[in-house]
């Protein structure tokens, strides 16, 4: 009997995926349970398991994209096992050791057939006037292949010769072509169709990181120790644009055709970078969660995008986004709107800079950040008070996001 094995649904809104990699070969003998497939779809790659042990017929090919419920291959659960590995490879391997090699009358070599034109001195070698020609041109003669007499080069060899684009450096110049996965192009589709049909815009501001510093330097070893998670960065930023938009709902509404949808949860969409590109897992509920709760949830899911086991459900839904460009060194850059969302924070590099504190110059560390928003539903007004909120409480992190009480903040 065969079992036609179909494509599973990864999740709501998904209609087709890419078969990214078979992980056996057709004929081969697979259990029940055992990974036969790497599957992408636009937000995740995903296993796919056997249904049952027999052997397997696939019916596509790596590349193709094919819909949720179409047959991919068939598997006749009536095969019995094979005797030894049960690996097909592998016996065909074995029975081919095991013939034995043939001896072979060694055959002469044919001889070197002889060159039909003799090269002289004057191969390659340009005639006063093709050399007159080929310096005008800037033209090696060496590039040059001449038609005249023995090889050499005449004027009309050298009128029709071109300069090349450059001399090839010693280095190689080869070129590789690689099919991007479906996830790839469908993140290129969606950061075009963000630029295209938001009314996009960004407004910049600098923030003074010495309080969180500060903070970090006295308490993250005490908070480590007793929580199992390092207080980071993002917790702060989190908790800061939680505040910002109670302040200000608009900035986390979405468009949904001629209505505008607000909403009183914030899901916060952190980008994270993963093996198969960036990734954005969602912190649900960000605005019941505490210091701790904040960077246990951040430490989980960029353990799971670096281990590529997020799944669909983590991946989906989210009403801002932030991303931090400064883990790679970023001074300042505007981040593209993860739709439908209508706004995103981007985090930038830490510098000291020179700064005006009370009319004197003092050196501190300094964040440039970037808030991009669809003009469409949010006013400059909104955005640009949004980030300064965001600035305020970052800069009083005591007052604002701890309530005056730092060690009951961190649950210390």
């Amino acid at each position: 009997m065969a079992l036609e094995m179909k494509v599973p649904s990864p999740g709501e809104s998904i209609t087709e995926v890419e078969i990214a990699q078979w992980l056996v070969e057709d004929g081969d003998y697979v259990e029940k349970d055992q990974a036969i497939a790497e599957v992408d779809s636009d937000k995740a790659t995903l296993e796919l398991p056997a249904e049952a042990s027999g052997i397997i017929t696939l019916m596509a090919e790596e590349g193709d994209e094919v819909a949720v419920g179409e047959v991919v291959c068939l598997i006749d659960t009536e095969a019995e096992r094979p005797s030894g590995s049960g690996d097909k490879k592998t016996e065909e391997k074995a029975e081919k050791k095991e013939e034995p090699k043939k001896e072979e009358t060694p055959k002469a070599e044919p001889a070197p057939a002889k060159e039909t034109s003799e090269k002289t001195y004057a191969s390659g070698t340009p005639s006063p006037a093709a050399r007159k020609e080929l310096d005008e041109k800037g033209i090696d003669p060496s590039t040059v292949s001449g038609t005249g007499k023995a090889g050499r080069i005449t004027k009309e060899d050298a009128i029709k010769a071109k300069p090349s684009m450059g001399t090839p450096g010693p280095g190689t110049r080869g070129e590789k072509r690689e099919r991007m996965s479906m996830m790839r192009r469908k993140t290129a589709e969606r950061l075009v169709e963000s630029k295209n049909t938001t009314a996009m815009l960004t407004t910049f501001n600098e923030v003074d990181m010495s309080p969180i510093m500060n903070l970090r330097n006295k308490y993250k070893d005490q908070f480590r120790e007793r929580h199992g998670v390092n207080l980071g960065f993002m917790s702060f930023f989190t908790l800061a644009c939680v505040r910002a938009l109670d302040i200000y709902p608009a900035v986390g509404a979405m468009i949904d055709g001629r209505e505008m949808i607000t909403y009183d949860f914030k899901d916060i969409s952190i980008a994270v970078s993963g093996p198969r590109g960036l990734m954005v897992p969602v912190i649900r509920n960000a605005e019941n969660l505490s210091f701790r709760g904040v960077e246990s949830e951040v430490k989980r899911l960029a353990t799971k995008a670096r281990d590529g086991k997020l799944s669909v459900d983590e991946m989906t839904g989210g009403n801002f986004t932030i991303t931090n460009g400064g883990v790679f060194g970023s001074m300042l850059s505007t981040p593209i709107i993860n739709p439908p969302q209508s706004a995103i924070l981007g985090m930038h590099n830490i510098v000291e800079r020179p700064v005006a504190i009370d009319g004197k110059v003092e050196i501190r560390p300094i964040m440039f950040v970037a808030l991009s928003y669809d003009h469409r539903i949010i006013d400059g007004k909104e955005s640009v008070s949004f980030l300064v909120e965001v600035k305020n409480a970052l800069e009083n992190p005591e007052e604002l996001l701890m309530d005056g009480d730092i060690e009951r903040a961190l649950e210390l």
